[in-house]
This record gives structure tokens, sequence and C-alpha cells, in this order.
């Protein structure tokens, strides 16, 4: 197996070239469409931008604040707090899913309950890069409720895997 290269990026400047190709060849042969289609495209992008800040500033200081082995190191507690960690840390958790199996495994060998992992893995549907445009297309009140649902329901998974857990160990 060849070790894996690292991407040079030249596939997002061509998507670019082609986006304003796009446009170019709009508005040569229909100046009202690309017009409106630009005019559109800066409406959504202004209504973006706050919460796109707001998401890359919470990225950030979580980034700065909180580093892998410190939450590894707390996500087997026991109790409510080890609960909202797993649950923050699944929302602020990037990359595919299956790169995290690996550390889950290690964690759960080092003492790390499943009902945590069911949690951590529920909690990777609340996308923090994904949540502008969910605001943007959906509206602020969906969003929210959407957001919370998914929180709540990581919870209850969590939960439900806690019971399921505690049946296998001690069948009666």
């Amino acid at each position: 197996m060849k070790p894996q290269q690292a991407k040079s990026g030249h596939g997002r400047w061509w998507f670019l070239a082609a986006v304003v190709a796009a446009y170019v060849v709009c508005a040569a042969f229909a100046p009202d469409v690309a017009l409106r289609a630009l005019s559109h495209t800066w409406q959504a992008l202004r209504h973006m931008l706050p919460v796109l800040a707001l998401v890359f500033v919470l990225m950030v200081v979580f980034d700065v604040l909180l580093n892998p082995q410190r939450i590894a190191q707390h996500l087997g507690r026991e109790g409510a707090r080890g609960w909202l960690l797993a649950l923050a840390a699944g929302i602020l958790s990037a990359g595919p899913i299956y790169a995290w199996y690996p550390l889950l495994a290690e964690l759960i060998a080092k003492g790390m309950r499943a009902s945590t992992a069911a949690v951590f893995l529920y909690a990777r549907a609340i996308k923090l890069p994904l949540l502008p445009l969910l605001f943007h297309y959906f509206g602020t009140a969906y969003s929210v409720v959407l957001s919370l649902y998914l929180a709540g329901f990581a919870l209850l998974s969590g939960l439900v895997m806690e019971r399921l857990d505690r049946t296998t160990e001690h069948p009666e």
C-alpha cells in the first residue's frame, strides 16, 4: 500500500475558475440572469457572514482551549459531566466518522463507557461548519429546535445504551 500523498489543492482553484467562467458565459448571453444570480449570491453571503464568523471564532477558541488528549482523559467519567463532554466533543469533532472508530475503541478498552461513545457518535450529526447554511435556508427557529433535538436524542441514545450495557453485563 502506498503512503498517502498530500493533496495539492489545485482542484479548488479549478472549481473556482469553472464557476467564474460559468458566470462570464452567463453574463455574455443573459446579463439579467447573471445579475440576478450575483445578487442572490451576495444576499445569501450577507445573511451567512455573521453566523459564519461566530462559528469560525468558536472553532478557533475550542481548538486552542481543548486538545484531544485532554478530551480523551475526561470522556470516560461517570455522570453528567462525562456525558456533556461527550456531547460537546461530538459536536466539535471533524473529519470522517470512520477515523473516530479506532480512537473510540481504544478509549472503551481503557474504561470509557459504551454509552458515552454512543452520545459522542450521535452528537456528530450537529455540524458546526454547516450551521450557517442551516440557519440561512431553514431559519433560526427550525435550526435551533433541530440542534436541540439532535443533542437531546444523542443523550437519549446514551441512556438506551447504558441500559443495554447493564442488562448484558448482569443478566437476571
